[in-house]
């Protein structure tokens, strides 16, 4: 496994990327996002849905938990972990039923899922992103895959 790193310099940049990666999704794939709050993960999200043909309003489901989009050539199943502070919480959700989806499973806040991250290629295939707003406003995105 190697690490990419990218720069995106704006917001449409990054929606860009994830348009990018939406195009090219297969079924089954997991992505973990890590990221300040404001560093982007939601943009993201909104140009994956976006290259996955999705056409609803994407949101950041952090009250909601879960927020499913359907209507694109994959099923979209967009996870918000800001609110749970332990793995028990997590797993107490049942939110390991995402971590074989029809589509494509985002998640956010995925460094709180740690057990997640140490054993990521028993998902499938999973893309592990951090995003980091850098001085100028621009952010580094580095991302990891594993899996098959």
């Amino acid at each position: 496994m190697s690490k990419d790193t990218l720069i995106s310099h704006n917001a449409a940049e990054t929606e860009a990327l994830g348009e990018a990666w939406g195009r090219a999704a297969q079924p089954g794939w997991v992505l973990g996002l890590s990221g300040d709050l404001g560093a982007g993960k939601t943009q993201l999200v909104r140009g994956l849905a976006r290259g996955l043909g999705v056409t609803a309003r994407i949101s950041s489901p952090t009250f909601a938990l879960v927020n499913e989009y359907g209507g694109g050539r994959l099923p979209l199943s967009h996870i918000d972990l800001y609110r749970l502070e332990t793995e028990r919480q997590i797993i107490g959700a049942g939110l390991e039923e995402y971590l074989r989806p029809a589509g494509v499973t985002v998640i956010e806040w995925i460094e709180r899922w740690e057990s997640l991250l140490k054993t990521s290629h028993a998902t499938g295939a999973f893309r592990c992103v951090w995003i980091e707003v850098l001085e100028d406003g621009s952010r580094r995105i580095a991302y990891e895959d594993s899996g098959t």
